[in-house]
């Protein structure tokens, strides 16, 4: 055999050693990293998935948190604009409704639209309000869920080209068999996706729970590998990842921690129904103003009648006329609110006073 055929020879087995020792290091070290968050190549979709509703999730991800009753009513914000421009360098959009059907699947938390919709909602009511609705449509004040929570998103990126480890190597066997080594491992890069979530009391305004996480991916891509009189080749090609796939998986991360504080909190849940009570309340409470304990009243009209009880049958205390104010103390029932006034105290129908 000539010097040149054994050169080829010996070059081609350091070339394929070196092949398996960084398949096996890369199998080895994707083995250890993998968790609820990791990402596997060839797998279809992403970690949220499926669909939910009232009657519960479908196709949900078996590594998201479930909850047996809701702990309170959440709206997801819109990242800030930095945010957004980060995920358009990507092609990817708002993590909003990613987010909302991960939280919906979970049965953690009602969602409650304060997004884009909302501004729908208003025009609906302001059509009730106009009288373009038609009659019985149950719609107007005092019907919405309130948001116990707020929750905001947040993302950053970053993707650094592990090319080192194929100089190293590159170095370490020499020649034009370390240069093919040095271009193949040079064409595993790997990217990193943090992600973090913020949940506050929409009340007080306080911040109660953070998370941050991250997710992960090292992708080794091969080109075409050509051995014989020229050096090099097509090697090194690195194939577009799913980026999506990464930000759902660190997002659900991210949600499972939140859950585990305020599941961890008593003081943090909030009495609420399920989403199938939620949702048919919304469609059978009669609309209609709605009053805050202190605020202060006055009739809609002459003579109406100051109650000793929420009750028509009631003992009659006063007649209120229009200039006469009141006190809301908080408590309504049967169609009447209580009140304070200037001729004493007991029940007005609701219907009949205004702020």
């Amino acid at each position: 055999m000539s010097r040149e055929n054994r050169d080829v020879t010996k070059g081609g087995t350091v070339l394929r050693t070196a092949l398996v020792f960084l398949t096996g290091m890369f199998v080895a070290g994707g083995a250890a990293a993998e968790g609820p968050t990791s990402m596997k190549e060839g797998a279809g979709g992403s970690v949220v998935q499926g669909a939910a509703g009232t009657q519960g999730a479908q196709g949900a991800s078996g590594d998201l948190q479930r909850c047996d009753k809701p702990m309170g009513a959440v709206a997801v914000v819109e990242p800030q604009d930095y945010v957004m421009q980060a995920l358009a360098q990507y092609s990817l959009q708002s993590p909003v409704g990613l987010i909302r059907m991960m939280i919906q699947q979970s049965n953690c938390f009602i969602v409650v639209e304060r997004g884009m919709g909302m501004q729908n909602m208003m025009q609906e009511r302001a059509l009730a309000g106009g009288g373009e609705l038609r009659g019985g449509s149950n719609m107007g004040g005092g019907q919405m869920v309130p948001a116990d929570f707020i929750l905001t998103p947040s993302a950053v990126f970053s993707e650094d080209n592990a090319g080192g480890i194929g100089g190293a190597l590159g170095g370490l066997l020499g020649g034009r068999s370390g240069s093919t080594i040095g271009a193949i491992a040079g064409g595993v890069k790997f990217k990193e996706a943090q992600t973090s979530m913020l949940l506050s009391d929409a009340r007080s305004g306080v911040q109660v729970a953070a998370a941050e996480g991250s997710a992960k991916k090292a992708d080794l891509a091969l080109g075409a590998l050509v051995i014989g009189g020229s050096a090099g080749g097509a090697i090194g090609g690195y194939g577009n990842t799913n980026e999506g796939k990464m930000i759902a998986a660190s997002y659900a991360d991210n949600y499972n921690n939140i859950v585990a504080v305020v599941r961890g909190d008593p003081n943090l849940q909030r009495n609420v129904g399920t989403i199938a009570q939620e949702a048919a309340a919304g469609g059978s409470a009669k609309p209609g103003a709605v009053f805050n304990e202190g605020d202060v009243l006055a009739p809609k009209i002459n003579g109406v009648k100051l109650m000793a009880d929420a009750a028509d049958s009631a003992k009659v205390l006063a007649s209120l006329d229009k200039s006469d104010e009141m006190i809301y103390m908080g408590e309504e029932e049967n169609g009447y609110v209580k009140v304070e006034s200037g001729k004493g105290g007991g029940w007005v129908k609701k219907l009949l006073v205004w702020k």
